[in-house]
């Protein structure tokens, strides 16, 4: 039996026949030549229909045959979807292919009905689809649910557009202060295949710069897809695509449009009537005519994994993308990520940056502080934690008639206070519960730390272990950040952009900008100084991506501070001897990388291995790797538990982690796929998690 399999083997009866029914009238047999009341006639042409499912499970990943009634013979085109009956149940599908016959030699269910005639899902969307579901060990199901956004008949009734002529080539002259730069963009004008790992330059006008890139191959006639982390950028990046292309050669995609405007904007870029797509995550998917490059910037924020099973991200399914239709792969950005470097180090990709006297005319001046600092001899500055050459740096930059950025690593208030001698933590002396500064102020003075517990002031700490009386802040929020700084500027406006009050864009008149990261607003004419504190809080976090994270939170926002020579000041709140604050000093992301990947191929980690993650029950977890061939280089980690444990010591949830060599990751897709098509197949009931190449690892 082929992999299609008939649908007539799922098309059981809902319930049985009651034995007390009355019998029902038999019906006279038809004459010879004569069809029976309601029955249907197959299809002329090609009658058998292949059918993807829209059902989940990993045992049912295949297509079924089914009969394309006649009446159904010209709606029924191969990628529209399709109405089915399977298991008794009335399902959605999408008709991949007719053929003329079936490997299964009995009788074929008929299709209930076509749902649209529009083909959705093309032969060039499906092998990508299929190529996701294989590298991730999923279903072809699971990613046509993130590929093809919900049908929407009012829009899809719409007259199409015309598609608009091929732009004029734009000028790409900037791409000249980057080494390779312009050999990248000649091979796009050219339409030869080029992947490239772009390293911005500070201050660099990026979004610019991509849509360039994509004006290149739109100028040839040709597709590009540029995915970008959030709304914020993709709005900077679709108004330098609008200037370089045209307004009706570019269209955005992002989840949030609504279900009727982003159908009409998806079925623009699958009818071919634009020809440049931007978005973010949802993008990655976006059926192009003819792309020429795909490119993806700042690959290495969170905001790029889709949460959904098979959980892709979005720089490997555009690199499966551009692979398979032999386009063009560009991954940006200020920082560098491990899997970033592994293509370079395998010369899959080429870098392009800037040379060293290029980069050191564009890139601020930046001044490591550790723990142990000069604090500012104002008051003030004295509360804020402020350290001296800070002080002084943002003084500058409201002198020279700009604003200063001050990145926190959380929002809000203090979360804990901790003995500013020893660093235990402050408890309640009443409950033991933890310590926190409420916030606010009592009589104009700041209020006093509160127990998070009970609610009980503390006015006379002192420390169980060595008997201080100073207390030190575990982290502090930025709200609570912007109230001591307003305190230590006075006279200067202080606004903060984070969580749900994110920043756009900030005049460039004096301020003090306090934000989050990966909240930073754009200052006009870039910021005169950057303070970048609590390093500690960011460096010491419990992640095998700590470093790498850290670096590219840091760069993201040293890249909008003005350059050395314009009074360009970055004050990090971190030792200089870490290797973190070294590649932001020497602002080489690039030889932070190597190191990185250097590492994790010592410590056998991805992108250096290829590893599972199994999350679930401690008996589902141990069931499913008892059932998993490993591959011969095959090692699992664990289990360990997840979470807070019971008095007995276990745990509700527990995750394993499976890893092989690079080599042998197709093998680890497929063993994983079949473990979970067996485990579907038994009706396991006990809810299971399985990615593969999880960014958390620890």
């Amino acid at each position: 039996m082929s992999s299609s399999e008939p649908a007539a083997l799922w098309d059981l009866p809902e319930k049985p026949p009651s034995p007390k029914a009355a019998p029902s009238r038999a019906r006279k047999p038809p004459k010879p030549g004569q069809k029976a009341k309601g029955a249907q006639s197959p299809a002329p042409e090609r009658p058998v229909a292949r059918v993807v499912v829209d059902i989940p499970l990993a045992h049912l990943d295949r297509t079924f045959d089914y009969l394309v009634p006649e009446k159904l013979h010209e709606a029924a085109v191969p990628g529209c979807r399709v109405r089915v009956r399977f298991a008794g149940q009335l399902v959605d599908g999408y008709l991949i292919e007719r053929g003329e016959t079936s490997d299964y030699g009995s009788k074929l269910a008929f299709l209930d009905r076509v749902t649209s005639s529009e083909p959705v899902l093309p032969p060039s969307l499906q092998a990508v689809c299929r190529a996701v579901a294989d590298r991730y060990g999923g279903t072809l199901s699971d990613v046509l649910r993130l590929a093809i956004p919900p049908r929407h008949a009012k829009a899809e009734g719409e007259p199409p557009v015309s598609p608009a002529g091929p732009p004029e080539a734009p000028d790409t002259t900037a791409w000249a202060r980057y080494q390779r730069g312009p050999a990248f963009v000649e091979a796009l004008a050219e339409g030869k295949p080029a992947n490239a790992v772009w390293q911005a330059l500070p201050g660099e006008d990026w979004p610019r710069r991509l849509a360039e890139a994509a004006g290149a191959v739109a100028a040839r006639g040709r597709g590009a897809v540029l995915v970008v982390p959030d709304h914020r950028d993709l709005t900077r990046v679709h108004a330098a695509c609008a200037a370089v292309v045209g307004e009706d050669a570019v269209v955005a995609l992002i989840a949030g449009l609504g279900p009727a405007e982003r159908y009409r904007r998806w079925l623009a870029v699958l009818r071919g009537a634009v020809r440049v797509v931007v978005g973010t995550r949802a993008a990655m998917f976006a059926p192009v005519h003819d792309p020429g490059l795909f490119a993806v910037w700042d690959d290495g924020d969170d905001l790029h994994l889709d949460q959904h099973a098979p959980y892709p991200h979005v720089r490997d399914v555009l690199m499966d993308r551009a692979h398979a239709a032999k386009a063009s792969l560009l991954v940006g950005g200020f920082a560098r990520t491990a899997e970033a470097q592994l293509l370079v180090e395998s010369g899959w990709a080429a870098p392009v940056l800037a040379e060293r006297t290029v980069l050191r005319s564009a890139a601020p001046r930046v001044t490591p502080v550790g723990e142990d600092f000069d604090v500012a001899r104002d008051e003030a500055a004295r509360v804020a934690r402020l350290p001296a050459v800070a002080f002084e740096a943002a003084r500058q930059a409201f002198a020279a008639d700009l604003p200063a950025l001050v990145q926190v690593p959380r929002r809000g208030y203090v979360p804990g206070l901790a003995c500013g001698n020893c660093r235990t933590p402050a408890h309640c002396r009443r409950c033991a519960g933890p310590l926190a500064l409420p916030g606010g102020t009592l009589d104009g003075q700041p209020k006093p730390p509160a127990c998070r517990w009970c609610g009980v002031p503390e006015t006379a700490f002192r420390c169980t272990a060595c008997g201080s009386v100073r207390l030190r802040a575990v982290i502090v929020g930025a709200k609570r950040t912007a109230e001591e700084l307003g305190r230590a500027f006075p006279g200067v406006p202080v606004r903060t952009s984070g969580a749900a009050e994110v920043l756009e864009s900030v005049p460039g008149k004096p301020a003090l900008v306090v934000c989050t990261p990966g909240a930073e607003p754009v200052a006009e004419g870039g910021y005169g100084a950057a303070l970048l504190l609590d390093g500690w809080a960011l460096l010491g976090r419990q992640d095998l991506r700590a470093g790498e994270e850290t670096l590219r939170r840091w760069m993201a926002a040293a890249a909008l501070v003005r350059p050395a020579a314009a009074g360009g000041r970055v004050i990090v709140g971190a030792e200089a001897g870490l290797a973190v604050v070294q590649a932001l000093v020497r602002w080489d992301p690039a030889w932070h990388a190597a190191q990185e990947l250097g590492e994790r191929r010592e410590l056998g980690f991805p992108p250096a291995m290829r590893m599972a993650s199994v999350e679930g029950s401690p008996d589902a977890v141990a069931a499913l790797l008892e059932d998993l061939p490993l591959p011969p280089s095959g090692e699992v980690l664990g289990p360990v538990p997840i979470g807070e444990l019971d008095e007995e010591g276990n745990a509700e949830r527990e995750r394993a982690l499976v890893r092989v060599s690079r080599a042998e990751g197709k093998a680890l897709s497929s063993a994983i796929h079949a473990a979970a098509a067996r485990r579907d197949a038994k009706k396991a009931t006990e809810p299971i998690r399985i990615q593969l190449d999880p960014l958390d690892l620890i």
